[in-house]
């Protein structure tokens, strides 16, 4: 089951609880007001096939390390990226489930590679990037 809820969060922030089975807890997916600004833009039926998407990501967080998803790191921060389609979504864990900080175009990341010159793999590139942890910060002091 999947509910959506904006209750008791930062305005634009939005929440979508996945109920596991019984012996498990509510895994729940945060998105920063920046990130559900950025999946209300989409199409309606986008948002629905990347929260599609997200069904399975509870057994995955919960159940690993997190291996089967891109990693970027930088200064002991730990961002995850999950891709859906034409999308990639960046993420880090939380008590609660993940906090989604950014859902970003594939073709915005390519072009954005494409200008910089850059020719290395997606994540190592944005991992090295200080742009890119810009980028999540401005969406976390957005926060505030």
């Amino acid at each position: 089951m999947m509910t959506i809820t904006q209750m008791n969060l930062p305005p634009g922030a939005m929440t979508v609880r996945f109920s596991p089975p019984l012996s498990m807890n509510t895994f729940q997916i945060i998105f920063t007001p920046t990130s559900a600004a950025e999946l209300a833009r989409m199409p309606k039926e986008l948002q629905l096939q990347i929260l599609g998407d997200f069904r399975g990501l509870p057994q995955h967080v919960i159940g690993s390390e997190l291996e089967d998803f891109g990693k970027l790191e930088s200064d002991g921060h730990i961002l995850h990226r999950f891709r859906v389609g034409d999308y990639r979504v960046y993420f880090e864990r939380h008590r609660l489930g993940v906090l989604v900080h950014r859902i970003l175009s594939r073709h915005t990341l390519k072009d954005f590679f494409f200008r910089s010159g850059i020719k290395v793999g997606e994540d190592q590139a944005l991992q090295e990037n200080p742009k890119f942890w810009e980028l999540i910060e401005a969406a976390k002091s957005s926060e505030n």
